[in-house]
């Protein structure tokens, strides 16, 4: 199993096919824990989650999933937000699901899986979020914003090309150099 800092470095959104190899359930139980022992500000815990690996549940999420992404993955984990006002009527559900987020994508990494976040076109006007939450039963006080597909890549995934270190970070200023 790679050690933190190798799975930080390797994992990339991977948009591909994915092989049929079903994932087990003690390694979706390893990513959802990952997710649920993310930070969440003052505690208020804004963030569920669902994975699906029933065949018939997934073909039905498929079926509204347009574009099509993530469609052979043997597996989702759909992301639920709750709007629970935390610090001076202010609500950190964003914040809560991302870091919920990235712990998973790093735990898919660990684990030799691939994945990718899939957000902006599902919690757009054609509501594609609110569909996929109505077919999973979650209630209207809960908004599904994000799903992960998780399987192994069948294609060699792509790892972009990020700018260097020096362009993006500093120290003790914006574009200070010591």
């Amino acid at each position: 199993m790679p050690d933190f800092f190798e799975s930080l470095h390797n994992r990339s959104s991977y948009r591909g096919k994915y092989l049929s190899d079903p994932i087990p359930r003690s390694d979706l139980r390893k990513i959802i824990e990952a997710g649920l022992a993310a930070p969440s500000g003052c505690n208020k815990q804004t963030t569920s989650i669902i994975a699906v690996d029933d065949a018939a549940l997934l073909s039905q999420l498929r079926a509204i999933i347009v574009p099509p992404i993530g469609e052979t993955a043997p597996a989702i984990i759909c992301v639920l937000t709750r709007q629970i006002n935390a610090y001076r009527d202010r609500c950190f559900s964003v914040q809560d699901y991302s870091a919920a987020i990235m712990n998973m994508l790093l735990a898919i990494e660990a684990l030799g899986y691939n994945s990718c976040w899939i957000e902006g076109h599902i919690t757009d006007v054609d509501q594609i979020g609110r569909q996929m939450a109505d077919i999973l039963g979650v209630p209207e006080n809960y908004d599904l914003v994000c799903f992960l597909p998780v399987g192994i890549a069948a294609e060699e995934p792509t790892h972009a090309k990020k700018r260097p270190f020096e362009e993006r970070a500093w120290f003790n200023g914006f574009e200070q150099f010591d």
